[in-house]
Formats: structure tokens, sequence, C-alpha cells
């Protein structure tokens, strides 16, 4: 019998090099995250390091040690910081050394989730049912996963369409159909986008004006559907926001739901930040009405603490989530009823991606080897956090808070001073880094609390750094 031929394979001649290598790319990582604390959350990269990835196309091949000693030397300190514990910034998680190592072994798998019958199929099936019970959803509700929240708000918008005008709409396209959504003004601009990228025109987001709380004004919004209705126009959906972007509001859930289904529109929540707060009881009562909606979408990448990618729909009516994706006539993607293109479940029908990678393995590690209720307590001590924080700010004259604290977010301020800039001071200074936002017109440095391993000692170096920058500049100026 003829030998296979291992010339055309990538696999390497000496496994045992491999493992070894592989072994100390591991530990590398291992102390990158152990140390954590010891090196700058963040630093630009020098120009000789960015020139160095400006060479030529890689023809010849290059020894991968030689290539990990680049990637330690030259991407690994200047990354965006987010795993550090001194990150507020934007509203990014940690991470966890449990997701990386599940994103290990499903690179391993390279299994390409689109469908057919395999185990890692039965994993997301499962991600799907422990969903639906953990936000009160039927047992039969459908869900799928996708690279964020920004795309699982398009898919669940598209649903939302479908309902709306037919399923025919797949093929004759929306034109001027005359439906309009609602949601708060501080809902997320990836909504806007959806509106945008589904072909119905932002133009038909209604932007409805907030409380002093910053969540969506329901008198204003039943004004708008009514003001709408008077000029023939149809409202189809409405978004709830559970934690806004820029301070961490929950809408009234159950309002929404109760306008939604006395108006006859989807109600759709974007759970981006605050979802996975029904962990946590003290969080859980404010997010009640997600129950009753339609559709959610949340990041297991945020507060669950997943590393990157790891977003999420689930979808209350199975058969109207396939219906708006299934593409069943194309004969290399037809269902059998055996073999490998067996399987009832196949994710590709549920969602624009065909090739997809295995994310719930990493969810599925992180629920299974945490439990839920650890990851309820670091969320809880990430609102411990944030309302420490406000006490801090509170207790400063030369600090003022800007927006109410509703989960783990605090927007404050140097009064006089340059929010902006001194964000920027602090961010290039490697010890804390905030972000911005805007509150009333006035910039607002932004604390956003997500990662599992920021403590006091960090809420107080962020205080200390805008306190010793504030009036740095002030006696400069």
């Amino acid at each position: 019998m003829r030998q296979p031929d291992s010339r055309g394979s990538l696999d390497p001649s000496h496994w045992a090099n491999l493992r070894a290598q592989g072994h100390r790319m591991l530990d590398d990582m291992f102390d990158h995250l152990e140390g954590l604390r010891s090196r700058p959350l963040w630093q630009a990269p020098p120009g000789a390091t960015r020139r160095r990835f400006r060479a030529d196309l890689p023809w010849a091949p290059c020894d991968l040690s030689d290539v990990h000693d680049q990637f330690m030397a030259d991407i690994a300190p200047f990354a965006s910081g987010n795993l550090h514990p001194g990150f507020m910034g934007w509203v990014q998680g940690g991470g966890a050394p449990v997701g990386m190592l599940a994103d290990m072994l499903a690179a391993g798998l390279n299994a390409n989730l689109g469908g057919r019958d395999h185990m890692p199929i039965e994993v997301e099936r499962k991600i799907t049912a422990w969903m639906a019970e953990l936000f009160g959803f039927p047992a039969d509700a459908s869900g799928v996963f996708l690279t964020g929240t920004s795309l699982a708000n398009l898919c669940a918008v598209m649903i939302a369409r479908d309902r709306a005008l037919g399923a025919q709409v797949r093929q004759t396209g929306v034109g001027d159909t005359g439906i309009v959504a609602y949601a708060s003004r501080a809902v997320h601009g990836c909504v806007v986008r959806a509106m945008d990228m589904t072909g119905l025109g932002s133009g038909r987001l209604r932007l409805i004006e907030t409380d002093a709380d910053h969540r969506i004004s329901l008198p204003a919004l039943e004004r708008a559907i009514a003001a709408d209705r008077a000029i023939g126009l149809t409202p189809f959906l409405v978004v709830g926001t559970a934690g806004s972007v820029d301070v961490g509001a929950i809408d009234d859930l159950d309002g929404l739901a109760d306008i939604a289904a006395r108006e006859a529109m989807t109600f759709h929540v974007d759970g981006a930040l605050g979802a996975l707060g029904v962990l946590s009881p003290r969080v859980a009562p404010r997010l009640s009405g997600i129950r009753r909606a339609d559709s959610l979408a949340l990041d297991f990448h945020k507060l669950g603490q997943v590393p990157y990618d790891a977003g999420f729909l689930l979808v209350r009516d199975a058969a109207a989530h396939k219906r708006t994706f299934s593409h069943g006539d194309a004969p290399y993607l037809r269902h059998a009823e055996r073999g490998l293109a067996g399987g009832e479940f196949w994710p590709c029908d549920y969602g624009p991606d065909l090739s997809r990678g295995f994310r719930a393995l990493k969810v599925w590690f992180t629920l299974k080897t945490y439990g839920l209720e650890r990851l309820g307590a670091v969320i809880d001590g990430a609102c411990d956090l944030a309302r420490g924080l406000a006490e801090r700010v509170a207790a400063e004259p030369e600090l003022e808070l800007m927006a109410p604290v509703a989960l783990n977010i605090v927007c404050f301020g140097y009064r006089g001073g340059d929010n902006a800039a001194i964000a920027a001071d602090l961010q290039e200074a490697g010890r804390v880094a905030p972000s911005t936002t805007t509150i009333a017109g006035v910039t607002a440095i932004r604390a956003a609390i997500v990662n599992h391993r920021t403590q006091v000692c960090d809420i107080d170096a962020l205080v200390d750094g805008v306190l010793a920058r504030g009036r740095a500049r002030a006696a400069a100026s």
C-alpha cells in the first residue's frame, strides 16, 4: 500500500518540537496575565515597532519561535489594555484564563458551526437553552452566537422588519413601507446603523427623550407613537436598553413591554452591557421585563468575562427567526436525514454567517467552571466599586458627579477642567484608563467598571489621578 505523502501538509515533521514551543507560548500568556499590574496598562507603540509591521509579504518561511518572539516584543506590550485592572474606559470585559484555554481548544478542533451533525453544535444549543431559562423565555426559543451585540441588534431589527412586512420583503425589498421604530436617545449607535443597514433608513427610528435617570420617557414614547399613527405611519418596533453605554441606565422594560403589546409592536432589548445583571440578586429585579421581550441581544464578553468575541441573540419565536435567515434552497446546504449532513439545528439558518467559529465553547467553559453564582458576585462587585467611586467623587469638592449611577458606570468631572485632556493624560500615564462621554452637552470622564480584576486600589488611583492632573492643568493655565 502506498504510504501517505506529507509534502503538502502544514503539520510539523517533529511534533515534540512544536509541543515544546506550544508550552512556551502558553506559559508566556500565563505570565502575561499574572503580571498585568507590573506593566503599563497602555503605551503607544514606538515608531520602530510600527515600521517592523510594514515589511514585505512573507513569501519565505520563518521559524515559529521567531514569530512568537516578535509577538512578545512588538504586539503583547502594546495591546489596548482592557485586561488590566485599571482599564475603566470603553465597556470592554477583561476576559478570564479559562476562556483563553477554551479558545485554544476550539481552535484545535477547528469546527465550523454553520451546521451539520456534530457535538459543537450541541454546545451552542445548550447555551441557548440555558439563556432561555435564565431570561424567562420559552424552552423552544432560538439563539445564535454572533460577533457582538451590534450584529445581534441588526439581526433583531431584521426579524422585526419581516414580522411587520412579511417574509416576501426578503425578495421585494423594503421600499417605502411607512413603518417606524422607537428607542431612547441613549440607545447605542449600532441600533441606528441597523435601521440603515436593513434598508429601512435611520430616519425611521424615533429617538425618544429620556428622563432624569437617563431612561426612555414612556409618556414621550406614547406621544410619538400617536403622532406617527395620526399621519398614517405604522409603529413596528420598540428597543429597550438594559444598561445604556453612556451611563448604564436601565429602561423601564415592563413599561415598554406594556406599550409594545398594546401597539402590536415587536419588543427588543439591547442588553449588551447589563442583561447579565440577572445573575446579581440586587440588579435582577430591574431587568424583570426582559422575560416579556420578543428578542434579546447580549454580550458574554462584557460582564460575562468571556474573551472576545462572544455576542448572542435570543429570540422568542424560533420560526420567525428562521424565516428571516434560512436559505433552504441552496443545494450545497441541503439537510439530510442521516450522515454528517444531518442534525436538526443548523445555526446558518438563524444568522448571517455560514462559516462560524466555536464561540460557544469558551462560554460553556466559563459558565461551567466559575458557576453563575460566582459570576453574579463579580457583577455585584463591579456595582459596589461604582457606588464607591461615586461616593469618593461626592466627597471631593473639586469633582462633580455628572449622572446618576444605575449600574457599573460612573460619569464625573473635574470642576472647570478639561476632562477630555485629563482622561488622555491618565491613559498615557498607563496606570488607569477612563474614557469620556457627553452629558447634557458637557464632556464627562467616564469610568466603566467591567473587569473582574478591578479593585478599590484602582478606583483610588483613578480619583487621585484625576485630582492630580486637574490641579496640574489648573496651575499651568
